[in-house]
């Protein structure tokens, strides 16, 4: 079963001299979780959104659950997919709490008050992320990496079929990033789609069933992590020197490429 398929996707901003999506195709499987690398400025945020329906695309297609994209209202979207984007501003003072409890509106409405349901999913996404002890914190007062920990909880709090993320522990110390793909591989266990967009080649060789790599907007690379990393097509997709050694484990992921930049320019 696929969740997401594009075909010969393609789109470009206005006035940009060059396609930001230049012809991407690829199937993103249901119940796995599907990494999307490459350097910056390569279309990885650009892709996501494309496929979420955000972006529309100057040609090819997208198709969630078998049907185009365009043809899903933003409702039935926010109730199949949880997004966590990588930025957002909060305007209005949330606690945690109150912003985690927003995941579950596309279930609520606007008039419908929190049941029991609702509870659990708020609960247990708080204690997933590691946000309980800041329920009652403003979201403002928070770090930047509590503040994104909170953002994944609203959208566990959904209870998503698929999850789509943009560089979801880019502000993370090693525990809590390594907590969320933790949390990704044993939701993707319990058959929830997992999109995640990350600069970090190495947790994602680890941790994601399958890669993407683009440069320049196309698709230099997809298949699984011993497929996509290795050291020749590494060090012509980033520019830079690199060596290829391969994870000790113990654990699911021993054998698995890991990515070592070397020193001193090429």
């Amino acid at each position: 079963m696929i969740t997401w398929r594009c075909r010969n996707l393609t789109f470009r901003y206005p006035e940009a001299a060059a396609y930001a999506v230049d012809g991407v195709s690829l199937e993103v499987p249901h119940g796995a979780c599907t990494a999307v690398l490459g350097p910056n400025g390569s279309g990885k945020s650009t892709l996501l959104r494309l496929l979420l329906g955000v972006l529309q695309p100057l040609g090819g297609e997208v198709a969630f659950r078998d049907r185009p994209v365009r043809a899903w209202t933003r409702d039935a979207v926010a109730r199949e997919v949880g997004v966590v984007p990588q930025g957002e501003e909060i305007v209005f003072p949330l606690s945690v709490r109150e912003l985690v409890a927003m995941g579950r509106y596309p279930h609520l409405g606007p008039w419908r008050r929190e049941g029991p349901r609702d509870v659990d999913a708020i609960v247990e996404a708080m204690t997933r992320c590691d946000v309980t002890p800041l329920a009652d914190r403003p979201i403002a007062t928070l770090s930047g990496g509590e503040r994104q920990l909170a953002r994944i909880a609203r959208a566990l709090a959904q209870q998503p079929g698929a999850l789509a993320l943009d560089e979801p522990t880019v502000a993370l110390d090693m525990r809590h990033e390594m907590a969320i793909f933790e949390l990704l591989r044993d939701l993707g266990r319990r058959g929830v789609t997992i999109l995640l967009v990350t600069h970090n080649l190495n947790l994602a060789a680890r941790y994601a069933d399958q890669l993407v790599l683009l440069d320049g907007g196309r698709v230099a690379a997809y298949g699984t992590p011993g497929d996509v990393l290795n050291r020749e097509l590494v060090e012509a997709v980033y520019r830079w020197p690199v060596r290829m050694l391969h994870h000790p484990g113990p654990g699911p992921d021993e054998g698995v490429p890991q990515v070592v930049p070397l020193g001193g320019r090429p």
